[in-house]
């Protein structure tokens, strides 16, 4: 992953219920860490979690999820494969895009992104 890819695109207005990260093939020692962002077409990038803890050395089957009910609250960093996935309130985002915000360095392993979400109008996606 490298700060400032694109995760998602949103059309339309959405309501995040989940979102995972998934590490498919192991990292190496950098010391990386994530943070999720919204950028819409209309308004002003918001980051929609904290830091997570280092992703070094972290295997494949490692997941990532975002978590808590607020803006600075850390993802979810799960060593074992298995993890608590919830936004307690859900995040609210306009058409635009979903980022990731890479501290450190790049990593060098291969990552999965997935999402759930609920459309709020009417042909509302991700994609």
């Amino acid at each position: 992953m490298v700060n400032g890819d694109t995760i998602f695109t949103v059309v339309g207005d959405v309501q995040i219920l989940n979102l995972v990260s998934e590490c498919i093939t192991d990292n190496n020692g950098t010391a990386s860490t994530l943070q999720y962002s919204a950028t819409p077409t209309i308004g002003t990038t918001t980051t929609i979690s904290g830091t997570s803890s280092s992703l070094a050395s972290i295997a494949a089957g490692c997941v990532i999820t975002l978590a808590g009910d607020a803006f600075t609250t850390a993802p979810v960093v799960s060593t074992s494969g298995v993890a608590l996935s919830q936004t307690a309130r859900g995040i609210y985002v306009p058409s635009g895009v979903i980022t990731i915000v890479i501290g450190t360095g790049s990593t060098t392993g291969t990552w999965r992104h997935y999402l759930r979400y609920f459309p709020l109008e009417d042909g509302a996606y991700v994609y």
